[in-house]
């Protein structure tokens, strides 16, 4: 009957009605707001551990902000600018209690290209970032991470680490100057070897040894592990504060002995709104916002896509017993993005490394992001003379210790182990993104991967294989999975040349099947290029002196042909078993005189 096969559309008025509905509900305020969930079951124990985990935080977050800074070529001050106000806006819309927003490694490589020696453009990438993520969130479209695969994604976090860490080596020797990307820095590096400072690799060497030992003294078997563990946790601003010490006691007749990272702003960032225009530094020309925007290019994808990304891959490691909820991550992000921005911020993320000390710390809600909003604007106000003391090798050190532990070492073993192939898409990542950027290298691996995929799926899962019933030799389809656009040819290729090649024998027409019959009781849908397919198979089919049966097919899957052609319904045959679909076919061909030429009621 013809409600059978009847396509059920949506309903897009009762959909939008519902939601417009639930968007009033109490539900919906929890939903966007997490912290009217959360804030009133606080407890008053939570208090002392948050402000430990938050004080733990900021002592990291200040020399790496400082340092991150740098590694976009801004000047130091943005690096903190950039690191509290995330901290902030976490509290009111963040779902995870151990997420830390603020700038990170790799944000601060992927604007690098962006800046030019103009800040401006840094913050506009912060607030359309903003803008565009939140936008995403609010659409739901936190799914779309899901087609960015694991090894993909380990792939180009390697690629980072080392693009990153390898933009650090001249500054870790004293080397002035830097190249942009992997290959200039090692040119950069061998080319000016003799311009090494004694003093600079020196203090650089030693602080990468003495951050790496630290990390590992909480291990250690003695007493006092808590002690040791809040050691390890504050290892950078240990490493920080010996440098600033070294590079002020060791200072002679107002010469450093080190190269520092200069001097740092002092006092707040002005509230204001970012930049919709600027002014060239090196011509004085004026750039209109449609200039500024033409500029930065393919960084409003790349840049929003990679914030997503970082971030959504930290709240997963850490959001253990909870379902996370990608949507309001995303617009937890944008909203702290289009905040920044208005107090002179790059573009911001979650930090995997201060996340991961802010777990380790204790932290029991996300109010520990305050403390370490507080201790940077502390920085701000009272510090920023005492910061201009820090040796820049001090930062590359700091930098490049971060690195060693951002890959993803255990995930590339399980990689591995588990399916090589899938060591391809992460090789391709990896390569791509370290010798080209890491922005094209990234769409690199993911159209690399969506290959893999379409390539999967142009050749569906399914066996032919002849039988006899009866003295009639037929072809039995029994088809796994999905079938979609992209294998539609290629199903009808096989079958076609199944029929025709036969049994092989050197008579071909004695043994070639008079019947085709295609299980499809695992086949939940098609579209239309599968079923315009299936037409012109039966028609080859026809010709080839053969029929065509589609058995048990679901009632979505069938439909689709027979909307497109009421007269193909007859091809399809619904039975318990093998031997009662034989029969009907037998009683059918009795009635209609049928192209099968064997008495199938013998």
């Amino acid at each position: 009957p013809d409600d059978l096969y009847r396509e059920h559309l949506p309903n897009v008025c009762g959909a939008v009605s519902s939601k417009a509905r639930s968007c009033c509900s109490i539900a919906t305020v929890y939903k966007y707001f997490p912290v009217t969930d959360w804030l009133p079951k606080y407890q008053w124990s939570f208090l002392p551990m948050d402000i430990v985990a938050g004080l733990t935080v900021g002592l990291t977050a200040v020399p790496q902000a400082i340092a991150y800074g740098a590694v976009a070529n801004l000047p130091p001050a943005y690096g903190l600018y950039s690191a509290f106000m995330g901290g902030f806006v976490y509290i009111l819309l963040g779902t995870c209690k151990d997420i830390t927003v603020g700038p990170t490694a790799i944000m601060a490589s992927m604007v690098h290209p962006y800046v030019g020696n103009n800040p401006a453009y840094a913050v506009l990438l912060c607030f359309m970032s903003g803008c565009i993520i939140t936008l995403m969130g609010l659409l739901n479209l936190g799914v779309l991470m899901r087609f960015i695969s694991v090894p993909v994604t380990t792939g180009f976090t390697m690629a980072a680490a080392i693009t990153i860490a390898s933009g650090q080596v001249n500054s870790l020797f004293g080397i002035t100057g830097s190249g942009s990307g992997f290959l200039a820095s090692w040119i950069h590096f061998f080319g000016h070897i003799t311009e090494l400072r004694r003093n600079d690799a020196i203090m650089g060497c030693c602080t990468l040894v003495l951050l790496l030992v630290m990390r590992k003294i909480k291990d250690l078997p003695i007493p006092c592990k808590t002690v040791l563990k809040y050691i390890s946790l504050s290892r950078n601003a240990v490493a920080v504060l010996i440098g600033i010490l070294l590079c002020y006691l060791l200072k002679k007749d107002g010469q450093l002995p080190f190269l520092v990272s200069g001097s740092i702003t002092p006092g707040l960032p002005p509230f204001k709104v970012p930049p919709f225009h600027t002014v060239d530094p090196a011509s004085g020309e004026y750039v209109s916002f449609g200039g500024m925007i033409s500029n930065v290019g393919s960084g409003l994808v790349s840049i929003p896509l990679l914030s997503i990304l970082e971030s959504i891959a930290v709240a997963k490691a850490f959001s253990k017993g909870k379902v996370l909820d990608a949507s309001q991550e995303m617009i937890a992000l944008g909203v702290s993005n289009v905040l920044s921005s208005f107090f002179s911020s790059m573009p911001i993320t979650g930090s995997f490394t201060r996340t991961a000390i802010n777990n380790a710390s204790g932290v029991k809600t996300p109010l520990g992001g305050a403390v370490t909003g507080a201790i940077v604007i502390m920085t701000l106000a009272f510090l920023t003379s005492t910061f201009a003391y820090i040796p820049k090798a001090t930062l590359a050190a700091i930098i490049i210790s971060a690195m060693f532990f951002m890959v993803e070492y255990d995930t590339i073993g399980e990689i591995w182990r588990a399916k090589k192939r899938d060591m391809l898409p992460f090789l391709v990542t990896v390569l791509t993104c370290v010798f080209w950027t890491l922005e094209y290298g990234m769409v690199v691996g993911i159209v690399f991967n969506a290959i893999f995929l379409l390539y999967k799926s142009m050749k569906p899962q399914f066996n032919l294989e002849n039988q006899k019933f009866n003295s009639i030799v037929l072809t039995v389809a029994d088809l796994k999975g999905s079938v979609d656009y992209a294998a539609a040819e290629y199903l009808k290729m096989a079958i076609v040349s199944h029929v025709t090649k036969g049994n092989g024998d050197d008579d071909p027409d004695a043994s070639r099947p008079t019947l085709v019959v295609i299980k499809g009781h695992e086949i939940a849908s098609i579209d239309t290029t599968v079923a315009l397919n299936l037409k012109s198979l039966r028609e080859d089919l026809t010709l080839l002196h053969c029929d065509l049966v589609c058995w048990n097919w679901s009632i979505p899957a069938a439909g689709v042909i027979c909307r497109m052609d009421r007269k193909l319904r007859s091809m399809f045959k619904f039975s318990k078993s093998f031997e009662e679909l034989m029969q009907t076919i037998a009683d059918e061909a009795k009635e209609s005189s049928p192209t099968i030429a064997v008495d199938l009621s013998k």
